[in-house]
């Protein structure tokens, strides 16, 4: 197992996170699409609508974790100490990167684009689980 490979390759195939958040000691998970670019270490992308219950949720708590979604396997990459935040770029700025993993994402930029905002997730570790047996973890200092 190459954890660095697999963690490549797991976030440039699978399309969505399971987003956990906590407002007031209450949980919440939901599943988003999200964009990581390599060259960015740390940091993966998704967009919301700007009057989701999940932006409040931000704004009280930064603090989340997240999963990558499996499909077909149990093959997935975990952060449990992950901070969102506001991006200070706009989802124009992404939506290259967003419609090339997810080509269905130019209708949604299409339809509701000027309502989205895009947001970042910084995580400075993630745990890589191909199976039971093959576990491995990431690391790097520079999340920003």
């Amino acid at each position: 197992m190459n954890d660095w490979h697999d963690f490549h390759r797991l976030m440039a195939t699978q399309s969505e996170i399971a987003l956990a958040t906590s407002r007031s000691d209450t949980p919440n998970v939901r599943i988003v699409n999200f964009c990581y670019l390599p060259e960015n270490p740390g940091v993966l992308w998704f967009a919301t609508f700007k009057d989701n219950t999940k932006v409040a949720e931000f704004e009280a708590n930064s603090r989340v974790a997240f999963t990558t979604v499996p499909y077909g396997s149990t093959e997935h990459v975990r952060a449990s100490r992950a901070e969102v935040r506001k991006s200070a770029l706009s989802l124009s700025e992404m939506q290259d990167a967003f419609i090339e993993k997810i080509p269905s994402y130019r209708d949604i930029i299409a339809v509701a684009g000027d309502e989205l905002v895009l947001y970042e997730i910084h995580f400075s570790q993630a745990d890589v689980i191909l199976d039971a047996q093959r576990m491995g973890k990431v690391e790097w200092t520079d999340t920003q």
